[in-house]
């Protein structure tokens, strides 16, 4: 499956941004999907992830009741609602999907097995 981010781009603190990640080849495969970001300097780290169904999700604990994860199936693909944005959201975001991870192994990056390219989030204070 070939995963393609977008959204990305310049914010002010306290603004909003919707990130997207279309899945294409073998979409129908029930992915886990997850949202990774790395800042400069920084090694890669969880922000969220999404059941197939999308009865599940997961966060990392500095973005909760922030950034929303979701998904549309029939449009093979993936959303990351920020909202709130802080300066420390800089990053590159990368979708990431999972044929084997389950909710405990979400977070972790070898869970997944196909990376989207990422797109840049760059949030100014």
């Amino acid at each position: 499956v070939q995963l393609q981010a977008s959204g990305g781009g310049l914010a002010q603190a306290g603004d909003s941004l919707r990130l997207s990640c279309v899945a294409s080849g073998r979409p129908r495969t029930r992915y886990m999907m997850g949202w990774f970001r790395q800042a400069p300097g920084k090694e890669r780290e969880f922000v969220a992830a999404i059941s197939w169904s999308g009865g599940s999700t997961v966060y990392e604990d500095s973005v909760k009741g922030r950034f929303t994860i979701s998904r549309d199936n029939a449009k093979n693909t993936v959303y990351l609602q920020m909202n709130s944005l802080k300066p420390e959201d800089t990053a590159v975001y990368y979708c990431a999907a999972s044929r084997t991870a389950i909710l405990s192994s979400v977070r972790l990056i070898n869970s997944y097995q196909y990376w989207g390219q990422g797109t840049l989030v760059t949030v100014s204070s």
